[in-house]
């Protein structure tokens, strides 16, 4: 079946057009919030046809028990709809969705001492059969239709329709205060647990781990008004928004974990952040601070090692390699200290081999990663569920963009729930890395405003 594109004679915003679309199950929205040079495209998927889950271990398509595992099945959609993309768009056909950080748990053999606080799938991707593309840079909107569903010119014919009389939206007022929420650790509780990670270290177990603690906040605002806020005043270049029926994902990830175009793996790790200043001055020397912190590039360093490592196992030899060390991002809030790894794709390799070597991410479980992910089990108050895990599309012609989960959170049942954390080494400092996870949490916080000032 081949997919059929159409390019529309006029343009209006993603993010207007989701609005319209944002109610349907399973209407998802790949925003690239950020313009810059990650940022250049958005996607919205619309119409599903194939709904693959992994729930509790088991795979369903479409509501329906597979005696096959999630890979397996993602691995045969792929290769049964395989279809090239003739296009420079990030993809005309394809899956969208997210593994779990409980997801890649099983890749390690890492069982959890944690009882599951939210009901939603461990890994989903649905096939979509009408993609809405936005290429900002050049203010061009892109339909693509499959016909999965139903014939594609006219489901083409339809939504151009939809689009054309949607309006714009205005932009969300500002607030200055932040919601109630309920962290999962007591200050003086996450400290003491930092330095037991700093203990394992010392003690040669692990050289470096990622600590998190996990942030409810009791409201009823809409995830979806949450969501227009946050893009608004904190928008990153992975950000995104899924109505999954009984939860809801509201996203502003500035981390990338993999892409994979034209058989070329790319990974960006995060270690290192710094607040904004409330000044220029200030916010040069913090920005300066990051830039020549050596336990900031020691951290980043011990990363790259381990995600070059995962690569190695996918990549044709002697191709995997750092084309960018040690660059700072400027965010609304902070500023992140990144490097680039590339590789070349070994050839005819099923996709999910790839999730396989390299998830969950190097840059938020430590290194060694299994004996990480067992301390993370240990130390940790809760399951991370979908907390560092990964969200995005893959494409029926092989390619793919996955974040890492960060500055995001899932909304079920009146409740937001938000991870927050950051990486550990021997050169921590204990009331640093506690301040630096509530810096993190302020985005979204901020966009889960409900009238009350900040208590803990």
């Amino acid at each position: 079946m081949k997919t059929e594109i159409r390019r529309l004679s006029f343009y209006k915003e993603a993010a207007d057009i989701f609005t319209m679309y944002r109610n349907q199950d399973m209407a998802v929205f790949l925003d690239s919030a950020l313009e810059n040079q990650l940022g250049r495209y958005s996607v919205i998927g619309l119409h599903p046809y194939i709904f693959l889950k992994e729930e509790d271990g088991i795979c369903y398509r479409n509501g329906e028990k597979q005696s096959i595992s999630f890979e397996e099945a993602m691995d045969r959609e792929l290769e049964k709809r395989k279809d090239d993309n003739p296009t420079e768009l990030p993809m005309i056909a394809g899956a969208i969705g997210y593994f779990s950080y409980d997801y890649g748990r099983k890749f390690e053999q890492i069982k959890t001492r944690h009882p599951k606080k939210i009901r939603m799938p461990e890994a989903m991707f649905v096939f979509y059969d009408l993609l809405i593309l936005e290429d900002k840079k050049r203010r061009t909107l892109y339909l693509t239709a499959r016909g999965e569903t139903e014939d594609a010119e006219t489901l083409l014919d339809q939504v151009e329709q939809e689009i054309f009389f949607c309006e714009a939206q205005e932009k969300p007022v500002r607030q200055h205060h932040l919601a109630k929420f309920t962290p999962n650790f007591e200050k003086e509780e996450y400290k003491q647990t930092v330095q037991r990670m700093i203990d394992y270290i010392v003690e040669g177990d692990i050289y470096i781990t990622n600590m998190t603690q996990q942030l409810t906040v009791d409201s009823q605002k809409d995830p979806y008004e949450v969501y227009r806020y946050l893009r608004t005043y904190n928008p990153a270049p992975f950000a995104g928004y899924l109505n999954g029926g009984n939860f809801q994902i509201v996203g502003a990830s500035m981390e990338r974990f993999l892409q994979v175009r034209d058989g070329v793996i790319e990974t960006r790790p995060i270690k290192g952040t710094r607040k904004r200043g409330n000044t220029p001055e200030e916010d040069a020397a913090l920005r300066k601070e990051l830039q020549e912190s050596s336990k900031d590039k020691s951290e980043l360093l011990m990363i790259v090692d381990l995600e070059r490592n995962d690569l190695n196992h996918v990549c044709e030899p002697g191709s995997v390699q750092v084309t960018e060390h040690f660059a700072v991002e400027t965010y609304a809030t902070v500023f992140h200290l990144v490097t680039t790894i590339i590789g070349k794709m070994k050839k005819n390799l099923p996709f999910m081999d790839l999730i396989r070597a390299a998830f969950p991410g190097g840059s938020i479980t430590g290194a060694p990663k299994i004996r990480a992910m067992e301390i993370i089990d240990e130390l940790e108050h809760d399951r991370r569920g979908l907390y560092t895990g990964s969200m995005g599309y893959i494409s029926l012609d092989g390619s793919c963009d996955l974040n890492i989960v960060i500055r995001t959170a899932v909304y079920q049942s009146g409740r937001y729930h938000l991870g927050v954390g950051g990486g550990i080494t021997c050169e921590s400092e204990l009331e640093f890395e506690y301040e630096e996870t509530l810096q993190k949490a302020k985005a979204v916080l901020e966009a889960i405003y409900d009238g009350r000032d900040i208590v803990c």
